[in-house]
């Protein structure tokens, strides 16, 4: 009875650490947004409120694997994180970050290609296309079949591939960050940057907000790796009253 109410703590504990940091993360953003262009989510409050409903909803279902996940790495060392630095070699920190990522980015472009089978779409995914066009506060507005696709990812890999803790909290930072500002309506990085090198591999606004105008592209999450290898690549997207391409709101 004290190992289950122990790993219930943990869970409700790390439901209400997710909830938190999306509240913070998406509010911090949602601010940013009206400052740098004022009145672009005017008319959305109701969307809004459904974003954010969903989004709660998800942090409960993100935060019971993550839980147990903590749980059994600080009460029964399950999993493969690791405190000390030379448990593994120095090199290890920033390719395990660069591993996890991958794996995440892999896993999220074949479930969400899934997700956009139309009996699956209706079921759930809709949910998240609802948010016409997405705010900084979409992020994890998602029907609870979607929310535990993606919840069980990190949590999975934690008890199969070594990390470093500081390295697993900065997978759960990109995360976040840039699930939020994918989601924003507006770029905020420079266009050297989207539209160079830089941009060529990696997702930011530009890109996914193609996904949300026409559906049947643009599916990664982190990285155009396997959009551009499975030709569902169709480059960097618009925004509403934007006269140029990717980064016209910048």
């Amino acid at each position: 009875m004290d190992v289950l109410l122990a790993a219930s703590v943990s869970m409700v504990a790390m439901t209400l650490i997710v909830g938190a940091r999306y509240i913070a993360v998406s509010a911090g953003f949602a601010w940013w947004t009206e400052r740098r262009l004022p009145g672009l989510y005017a008319g959305q409050a109701r969307q809004i409120r459904q974003e954010v409903g969903w989004s709660l909803a998800s942090a409960a279902i993100y935060g019971l694997p993550a839980g147990f996940a903590a749980w059994g790495w600080q009460q029964h060392d399950w999993t493969r994180i690791y405190m000390d630095a030379t448990d593994f070699p120095l090199w290890w920190i920033p390719l395990s970050i660069l591993v996890y990522l991958f794996l995440h980015d892999s896993w999220f472009y074949w479930t969400h290609r899934w997700m956009h089978r139309p009996r699956l779409f209706r079921i759930a995914h809709a949910v998240h296309h609802a948010s016409r066009p997405p705010t900084a506060w979409a992020a994890m507005s998602f029907h609870p079949l979607e929310a535990v696709t993606g919840a069980i990812v990190i949590p999975l890999l934690v008890f199969v591939i070594p990390i470093h803790a500081g390295a697993l909290l900065a997978v759960l930072m990109v995360m976040t960050v840039m699930g939020v500002t994918n989601h924003m309506g507006w770029e905020i990085f420079p266009r050297w940057m989207v539209e160079g090198r830089v941009g060529y591999w990696l997702i930011t606004a530009s890109h996914h907000q193609r996904h949300h105008r026409e559906y049947r592209c643009n599916y990664g999450l982190y990285f155009r790796f396997w959009d551009r290898l499975c030709g569902t690549d169709r480059g960097l997207g618009k925004f509403a009253g934007s006269p140029a391409g990717a980064a016209g709101r910048n």
